[in-house]
């Protein structure tokens, strides 16, 4: 079921301002913007949604995807009703919405605000930020959390090696019931160094090798397909070892102070952002750019543990919003936590994904 959550900006006229706010509200929108939900939409929410809509007036209906993002917009494509008019999207499933002419192209520089320094968007932006109908706005990682109390203090796992060991590590995993990480972290855990995972996954040897991996934890393993399910399930000790969104993990720990830890190694990293609707540019762009900035890039960062998208946002994180901790080492791209680090492959997923999916279904179905 899709939720939808309102965030409006002020109504409160002030004595002397009243040509001023019936501009705003002449121009006003009601945009409904599509994200992930919980921990990271209300990032979304305090870094950016909030500023814009007491800014502007518009009214902005935040609609928690339920499913997959591209086959939402496909549906409503088809139908021929288009009703989201920002969505926020993976790269490789933009790659191939961009590719079926749902979303539009984007003139970065002419759309994006440039760096304070005047440096333009297409230079600001890390490596693979910006796609010819996508525009990030963080980098995330797909880790292993544990839970500590479900391990001697001598004796924690470190390695992806680790959620692979049942006999040094018992317990129950939970992870993202996909091939995509899966498949990496089993071949990383067989021996195969991480810059060299999707060389390996691009042979057939390298697929067996990895469901062959995957095997020896399979019986121990519950499948999850929302991302709240990690840390609920790490939280009720039902799982020891548990697959997340990296933010996901650092609210449960920070937030709601449970005994966890990261294993950062192996983590698949990646960015993620957004993609307008096709014939919805009009109504968005000033949005865009605005959400997209360095400064609310940076501002998310106090929120939730995701690096932000652009160069000149980095030097602008500090410390976490509510408890006062240091950012940074929470951060995928921490040095530390970024040594054994794996850069998703997006174009091979987009490649591969519906045949390793259907793959990967027959291999659980066996």
């Amino acid at each position: 079921m899709i939720k939808t959550r309102t965030f409006k900006g002020s109504s409160t006229i002030v004595a002397g301002l009243s040509t001023l706010a019936l501009a705003v509200s002449a121009h006003a929108e009601t945009l409904n913007i599509v994200s992930w939900g919980g921990a990271y939409t209300d990032s979304q929410q305090k870094a950016y949604h909030a500023p814009w809509a007491a800014q502007n007036g518009d009214e902005i209906i935040n609609i928690d995807r339920s499913g997959n993002a591209l086959a939402g917009l496909r549906a409503q494509s088809q139908a021929g009703n288009v009703t989201w008019d920002l969505v926020d999207m993976l790269p490789a499933d933009a790659m191939i919405a961009c590719a079926e002419g749902l979303i539009e192209p984007l003139d970065h520089d002419a759309l994006l605000a440039p760096a304070p320094d005047g440096t333009p968007a297409s230079e600001d932006f890390v490596d693979g930020a910006l796609g010819e109908c996508f525009v990030a706005s963080i980098v995330y990682s797909n880790v292993v959390a544990f839970n500590t109390e479900m391990f001697p203090e001598d004796k924690q796992p470190s390695t992806i090696a680790d959620v692979f060991d049942l006999e040094n590590f018992p317990g129950k995993r939970t992870l993202l019931r996909k091939p995509i990480n899966n498949l990496e972290w089993a071949l990383v855990a067989d021996g195969v160094a991480p810059e060299d995972v999707y060389d390996v996954l691009e042979t057939e040897e390298g697929v067996q090798r990895a469901f062959a991996k995957l095997d020896t934890i399979k019986d121990h393993v519950i499948w999850w397909e929302e991302g709240a399910q990690p840390p609920q399930l790490l939280a009720d000790k039902e799982v020891a070892f548990g697959s997340a969104y990296n933010g996901r993990i650092f609210n449960a720990m920070v937030s709601e102070n449970q005994p966890f830890e990261i294993i950062w190694d192996a983590q698949v990293f990646e960015l993620d952002g957004w993609v307008v609707p096709t014939g919805k540019l009009d109504k968005v762009k000033d949005y865009l750019r605005f959400a997209t900035d360095t400064q609310r890039l940076a501002d998310q960062a106090q929120y939730i543990s995701y690096g932000p998208a652009r160069k000149s946002s980095a030097d602008m994180v500090s410390t976490h919003a509510e408890t006062g901790i240091d950012m940074m080492p929470h951060m995928p791209t921490f040095p530390p936590n970024f040594a054994t680090a794996i850069p998703k492959n997006d174009e091979f997923w987009a490649d591969y994904g519906d045949e390793l999916t259907q793959r990967f279904d027959a291999w659980l179905a066996q």
